[in-house]
């Protein structure tokens, strides 16, 4: 090889080095290659898995498709969503023909908050399933489309229909004048279908309750998942916590309970094996509550007898619940206007024989319900007067009586008399006739009767959409003074008819520290201060509980306490205590011969007590000074 040659094939080296060297990419061109080439990499293996998963979905659609062949009621798997009607004067019920329940209720007769028919519910609140255990496969009402035959305005059949020519048919028939409706579920040639030990029919029923009232906390505070158990009372879950509960009685019904509204479903054959489960909701979401049960019922597959169940969807109406129980299907005693809630046994039983028909009696008259209310307050006061007269009196005797009681305590100045001092109160008393109890005991005769209208005010649905003076709805707030920030303790708002309330307990409270301050003396006298604080702080924190409650409720608290300030201004007027005190004086000469006179009823139960105290203490004195010794 010459030296040409050589040359050359160095220079040719020289050009290939360089050139290699020169056009070689940089290292952000050579980042940016491997992230394409990693994109692409990512691109074929996403088009791989979608493949893989279009080939897995057809295989899965094969296999179903050869499992609905075989399916009991295949016909119905596909289909059309339809609404069908039934409605009467007083409700409208739409049903759906997928799963062949009721998909909405509308009361005719009241109004909500925007003017409109009250819904209870419609399909994105609540649902219903029946699930039925076959051979070969779990059937549930939810996955199919039912046929609707026989339908008219108030009677309606959902069907769904085998290949063998068995069916499978919801019955539905809305009573006329009423929100009852009947409901059967019919089963016809299937039994073939089903083992011979299958008897039951599962049940799944959820409703997420509607706020329909301005109030929310105080109507959440009134509704409330409410079950009734065979041959017992009812029963209900927490309104204010959440609450699961599994029942293991035979249930007659469960409700869905708002304050005014309650959807019902009964069963004649009894509900089983029963889990309930209640969850309170948050205000913005407009719903009170997450109500949900599943239950097992009768089902005879076979078509000898039907599974017998009633649907209820009304207002919570003590008297029209009590004429609905004539509608039950069976023999049972369903006890629904139980869903009105009266308090408990005591205040229900007069509140369900006094008060709702006094109520009744005066509403009957046509008068506003805010008039109702008053003459309510007045009557009940007037019934009561007696009692409270006699407790007026009692005390205006120990007032009266107070410098002969001075005189006793000055007698026994110190504490370890104390028990001697009481001693010789309590023989005053009995000398003169006053009985020390005398003022409490009329008191505690009321204090019922205050309580049963603490239940039955905000239950009554005929206060619902009633208004009064700037109340405009009696069962609710009256929120004329409101503002937009939510205040901690307060709210929104300022109702004036709680503030009412507030200032006459105030007054009263004042009335009642008065004359008690005017019977005691001494020790007691000092310890009536610190009640004293007790007892101004009482209406405070009224205020802070019942600015949220109905202003029906506040306005019969403000006429009750009004109406007893007139009352103990009439009495303190009308009272001679001269005339009194000369009749005390009558009563202790004609006991004046017997100065060891016995007390007798409270009085000598209360000296017995002391007698006893007083034994504890001496045999405390005698161990203390053996143990000195």
């Amino acid at each position: 090889m010459d030296k040409n040659t050589v040359i050359g094939f160095v220079l040719i080296a020289a050009v290939l080095i360089g050139f290699s060297y020169f056009s070689r990419p940089s290292e952000a061109e050579i980042e940016a290659q491997l992230r394409q080439d990693s994109i692409e990499a990512v691109a074929r293996q996403r088009a791989e898995q979608e493949m893989k998963a279009k080939e897995e979905a057809e295989i899965a659609k094969q296999v179903q498709a050869a499992l609905d062949s075989t399916s009991l009621f295949f016909a119905h798997r596909s289909g059309t969503a339809t609404p069908v009607v039934l409605e009467n004067e007083l409700v409208r019920l739409t049903f759906n023909t997928r799963g062949g329940t009721v998909q909405k209720v509308e009361l005719k007769e009241y109004k909500n908050q925007q003017g409109g028919l009250v819904t209870l519910f419609d399909e994105k609140d609540a649902h219903m399933q029946f699930m039925l255990a076959g051979k070969t496969e779990n059937i549930y009402s939810g996955d199919y489309f039912f046929t609707p035959v026989n339908a008219s305005d108030s009677t309606l059949t959902m069907r769904l229909q085998s290949a063998s020519g068995g069916t499978l048919d919801f019955i539905y028939t809305l009573l006329p004048h009423s929100y009852m409706v009947n409901f059967t579920v019919q089963a016809q040639g299937l039994g073939n279908h089903f083992a011979p030990s299958m008897k039951e029919l599962d049940i799944e029923w959820t409703e997420m309750a509607r706020q329909q009232e301005k109030g929310f906390d105080f109507e959440s505070r009134y509704s409330s998942l409410t079950y009734k158990i065979k041959d017992e009372g009812t029963d209900y879950l927490s309104e204010t916590a959440a609450e699961t509960e599994k029942i293991a009685e035979p249930l007659d019904w469960i409700a869905f309970k708002n304050q005014f509204f309650s959807c019902v479903l009964i069963a004649h054959q009894d509900f089983t094996d029963a889990n309930l489960a209640s969850t309170p909701l948050q205000q913005e979401t407009g719903y009170l509550k997450n109500y949900e049960a599943s239950m097992k019922t009768f089902f005879d597959p076979t078509g000898k007898e039907a599974t017998r169940m009633q649907m209820l969807f009304a207002p919570n109406n003590y008297h029209l619940l009590q004429h609905t129980n004539d509608l039950s299907a069976s023999d049972k005693d369903l006890e629904l206007e139980d869903l009105v809630y009266l308090g408990w046994p005591l205040f229900k039983w007069i509140n369900r024989f006094f008060i709702i028909y006094i109520f009744d009696w005066l509403s009957s008259w046509g008068l506003s319900m805010g008039v109702v209310l008053l003459l309510l307050t007045i009557l009940v006061k007037l019934l009561v007067y007696p009692t409270t007269r006699k407790s007026y009196l009692s005390s205006a005797r120990m007032r009266v009586l107070k410098p002969k009681v001075d005189e006793i305590s000055a007698k026994y100045p110190n504490q370890e008399d104390a028990m001697k001092k009481q001693q010789e109160i309590m023989q005053l008393y009995s000398q003169y006739g006053v009985s020390p109890m005398g003022g409490c005991l009329p008191m505690l005769i009321q204090m019922p009767i205050w309580i049963a209208l603490f239940n039955f005010v905000p239950n009554a649905i005929e206060l619902r959409g009633e208004s009064f003076l700037w109340a405009s709805d009696l069962s609710a707030y009256d929120d004329i003074i409101r503002w937009d920030k939510h205040i901690w303790l307060i709210g929104d708002h300022l109702s004036i008819f709680c503030l009412l309330f507030c200032l006459t307990n105030i007054v009263n409270t004042w009335i009642s520290m008065r004359q008690q301050k005017d019977t005691m003396t001494g020790e007691q006298a000092q310890q009536m201060k610190l009640m004293q604080y007790m007892m101004y702080l009482m209406p405070v924190v009224f205020f802070f509980m019942f600015n949220n409650y109905s202003s029906g409720l506040n306005y019969y608290y403000f006429l009750s306490g009004l109406t007893s300030i007139l009352i103990m201004w009439f009495l303190r007027k009308t009272t001679d205590e001269k005339k009194l005190l000369a009749k005390l004086e009558a009563n202790y000469q004609a006991n004046k011969a017997n100065p060891n006179k016995k007390l007798s009823g409270m009085a000598a139960r209360l000296e017995a007590l002391q007698k006893q105290q007083q034994a504890i203490l001496e045999e405390q004195k005698k161990r203390q000074a053996q143990q000195k010794k």
